[in-house]
């Protein structure tokens, strides 16, 4: 323990005056958080409002389950940005009352005065993290399916109801409205497949209400065949379905990213992968439902120049506007990159990271070449004289 304690004096501020900082911010953080959730949900609620009230039966909770669906969405996309804002107002309130002066003199360094910020950021992130997986992700697909039936009232849940999706086996051309997982079993709605012959003609086509997976085999319900060649039209009240695609195939095809957790998606990406189908697309949301988290991280870098230099270059207000101008170009950054590997332009851990790296080489940067090297600098002119 010995060596765990002359470590901790090394790096790190005494505990006291690092439990000042953490509460500082924690403050900071969450009456920032509470007060920008609140306004903007009032905005959002007041253009939502009347399609969430048009459905017929809605009362006052609708507006209740909206806000209860919509209010962790606004909650996640803005906590990397205050804890940018709170980053910016703790260091600017210490540097107004020269604490930070103070501790420079107690001989702490730049980075030993951001370190209990930095704990407090990993704190935010753990939590946002938990947040995303617990709260969001459920809550996220509710509203969204909620929204797609524009806002019924005593609408019945659904397990897991995704979009369509095209697939190609032999020359067959499947298409399929929706993916539903009812229990054990896993229902396609409104299929459609084009069946072509060898030379890639269309032979016939067939449509269905529905099909269903049972006992290893699809069957289709509903069955109307028109063959191409003869013009004759088929009807069935059902038929043996014989692709061999799976079910999990059709589910990971279809899944949201924004629907499912970091363990589901995996699972979809790893079905994917086994299929021989590109998965960069998910592999890049999967990632960064780790980097989203992880971006509270830099602020304390990103916002310290509120905290350093003022009295000896520039005053606080443009070093408060530098701050902000960083963290929003890394937000910018970082939807660029995300947007750049959803549609396969970046490797998936060059769209997520990259951004998250240059950023952290950036901040850290401006602290040695203002702070850090400053006090380097100074340190080696005294030698020298």
């Amino acid at each position: 323990m010995n060596w765990y304690r002359t470590l901790r004096r090394r790096f790190a501020p005494s505990k006291t005056l690092a439990s000042y900082m953490v509460k500082m911010y924690l403050t900071r953080f969450l009456g920032i958080l509470i007060g920008l959730t609140a306004v903007l949900q009032l905005l959002d609620l007041l253009a939502a409002t009347d399609d969430v009230m048009a459905a017929d039966g809605a009362n006052f909770g609708s507006i209740i389950s909206y806000l209860s669906m919509r209010t962790p969405q606004i909650i996640s996309l803005f906590v990397p940005f205050v804890a940018l804002l709170a980053t910016l107002l703790t260091l600017a309130t210490l540097n107004q009352h020269s604490e930070v002066i103070v501790m420079k003199a107690m001989g702490l360094s730049a980075h030993r005065i951001l370190l209990p910020l930095g704990k407090a950021c990993a704190i935010i992130g753990l939590s946002h993290f938990a947040f995303n997986e617990l709260i969001l992700t459920p809550g996220t697909a509710d509203l969204d399916y909620w929204r797609s039936q524009d806002y019924a009232v005593n609408l019945p849940p659904t397990e897991s109801d995704t979009h369509r999706v095209w697939l190609t086996e032999g020359n067959t051309l499947v298409l399929v409205n929706s993916v539903t997982r009812a229990q054990d079993k896993v229902i396609l709605d409104q299929v459609n497949f084009f069946e072509r012959g060898e030379d890639g003609r269309m032979q016939a086509v067939v449509k269905a209400d529905f099909a269903w997976h049972q006992n290893g085999a699809w069957t289709l319900f509903d069955v109307r065949r028109f063959n191409v060649v003869t013009h004759e039209l088929t009807l069935l009240d059902n038929m043996p379905w014989g692709i061999v695609t799976p079910p999990e195939r059709f589910m990971a095809l279809t899944v949201n990213p924004k629907h499912v957790n970091t363990f589901q998606l995996y699972k979809s990406v790893q079905q994917l992968r086994r299929e021989g189908l590109p998965t960069d697309a998910l592999m890049t949301e999967l990632l960064h439902k780790f980097t989203g988290p992880m971006s509270s991280l830099l602020m304390p870098l990103l916002g310290a120049l509120a905290a350093f230099g003022v009295h000896r270059a520039g005053n606080l207000f443009m070093r408060l506007v530098f701050g902000m101008v960083l963290g929003f170009s890394f937000f910018v950054a970082d939807n660029f990159m995300l947007a750049m590997g959803q549609f396969g332009v970046a490797p998936p851990f060059l769209a997520s990271f990259a951004s998250f790296l240059i950023f952290l080489t950036v901040g850290y940067s401006v602290i040695f070449y203002t702070e850090e090297g400053g006090d380097l600098r100074l340190g080696m002119a005294k030698r020298d004289g």
